[in-house]
């Protein structure tokens, strides 16, 4: 097969095996920068005598336990064709390594979600690296607009009825995996681009799903925090990145905290799953109702908080008039009735799905947290969205002094004073919320400083 395949050529491949015969291709979208593009597919059954006994000569398949269809049926290809890897490119990178982690999802997670959690299912798959170091990557997805015809539009506005449906999908999600996580081998998570590829046309093929989900957070973002750094006229320039302990900025300290850790122990760990990583509406469909709703695209599907997903949905995707209960807004904000029922109909759920408790105030410091880093990025790479709102809340908690010992305190637990580990008062540790040291030790072995702050109330 050449280098570049094309559609018809890796469908026909892909379907032979199956029985199936390729009657129709049609071109959806092309993909970021030309890798590749996604097409709607027609197949029909392939009645010659050879059929089953055809076998595919580009690489690894895998078969999904779909049913083959008696009539014409539609699929959606996603065919990755991208140029060779580059060790000192980190865009390129991530893309080449989120097509991997794809494939990973549906191959081998999607299989697992119950039928609560819609998600697509997968027909077959290949995954063929080429002499010259590329690698072309395909699978072949069920068709989800046969059940679900309503697709998201970008940068677009949900209605009530779509969010509430969105936020129930995502608990479900985030839930499921919650109570599931430590079965994931965390050797085989995928590292920050730059971490994990170290020479030309190294890829992700023997790894699973991210280790930090999404592709926002610091650790893969330095260019762009650093042009903020320098920009000087930018509101945001002093409160994300001054040193706010230390040399480190509030910016350190939230990714500190929000990371996953691929070994050790994390202040967050206990509340960590596998997040989507993408969630705005131009990533998911629903019914004519709005009632149900399915995600796709999972490129960026890896460890976190479920949080980390609902600061851009929230941002992205909510009316405002979901958050806040009037306008023009304020320059500060607090958390309005609004944006707290929605985080309550996620947090309620998401604990019943799980079977786990997640304590309010813990995962409203978490939430808290999330907008903080969300706005870290879309400071330093530009905003969309109810930006307004995220800047009004942000500038709220910033001044909110326990939210930031806390964040100190856990960046401390989570290493970012690796050298200074065992000097660490735990005064500070606390947020200066108790007053006898034995209480820390009344509450027992490593703690999250929310947690231990909410435990102690209770003392």
């Amino acid at each position: 097969m050449p280098l570049a395949p094309s559609p018809s050529e890796v469908v026909s491949a892909l379907l032979a095996p199956k029985g199936l015969r390729l009657q129709s291709v049609e071109l959806l979208q092309s993909l970021w920068a030309g890798y590749g593009q996604i097409c709607r597919i027609t197949v029909i059954p392939d009645a010659s005598p050879s059929s089953s006994a055809s076998t595919s000569k580009t690489g690894s398949t895998s078969n999904s336990g779909l049913s083959t269809p008696q009539d014409s049926q539609t699929y959606i290809l996603k065919l990755i064709t991208p140029p060779l890897t580059k060790a000192d490119d980190e865009g390129h990178t991530r893309k080449i390594l989120s097509y991997q982690v794809e494939q990973y999802f549906y191959t081998h997670l999607a299989p697992q979600l119950p039928p609560s959690i819609p998600v697509a299912k997968y027909l077959a798959s290949m995954n063929e690296a080429h002499p010259n170091g590329t690698v072309t990557t395909a699978m072949v997805l069920n068709d989800l607009k046969q059940d679900y015809p309503v697709a998201g539009e970008k940068r677009d506005v949900l209605n009530r009825t779509q969010v509430h449906a969105a936020l129930d999908w995502l608990s479900g999600f985030h839930g499921f995996w919650w109570a599931r996580i430590k079965e994931l081998d965390r050797r085989s998570l995928v590292r920050p681009p730059l971490e994990e590829v170290t020479h030309d046309g190294e890829d992700a093929r023997n790894k699973t799903v991210w280790l930090n989900g999404g592709y926002t957070y610091l650790a893969t973002r330095r260019s762009e925090y650093a042009n903020l750094t320098k920009d000087y006229d930018a509101e945001w320039n002093e409160p994300l990145t001054d040193w706010e302990a230390d040399e480190f900025s509030i910016s350190d300290l939230v990714a500190a905290v929000l990371s996953p850790k691929q070994t050790g122990w994390s202040p967050t760990q206990d509340y960590m799953t596998l997040i989507h990583g993408d969630v705005k509406s131009e990533n998911f469909f629903t019914t004519k109702s709005g009632e149900e709703v399915v995600f796709y695209d999972f490129q960026y599907t890896g460890l976190g908080l479920g949080v980390c997903d609902l600061a851009k949905l929230f941002t992205c995707s909510v009316p405002l008039n979901m958050l806040v209960d009037k306008t023009p807004l304020p320059r500060e904000l607090a958390m309005q009735d609004g944006e707290k029922k929605l985080l309550e109909r996620y947090w309620t759920r998401l604990q019943k799905e799980a079977g786990k408790d997640y304590d309010w105030h813990i995962f409203v410091g978490h939430w808290e947290s999330a907008l903080v880093d969300w706005l870290r990025f879309q400071a330093s790479w530009g905003f969309w969205g109810n930006t307004e709102w995220l800047e009004a809340r942000v500038r709220s908690i910033l001044k909110d002094e326990k939210w930031k010992d806390a964040v100190v305190g856990n960046a401390k637990m989570a290493g970012l004073w690796s050298e200074k580990k065992d000097e660490v008062d735990p005064m500070i540790l606390l947020g200066g919320t108790y007053e006898d040291p034995d209480d820390l030790r009344r509450l027992g072995g490593p703690l999250n400083i929310m947690e231990a702050n909410s435990q102690l109330r209770d003392l």
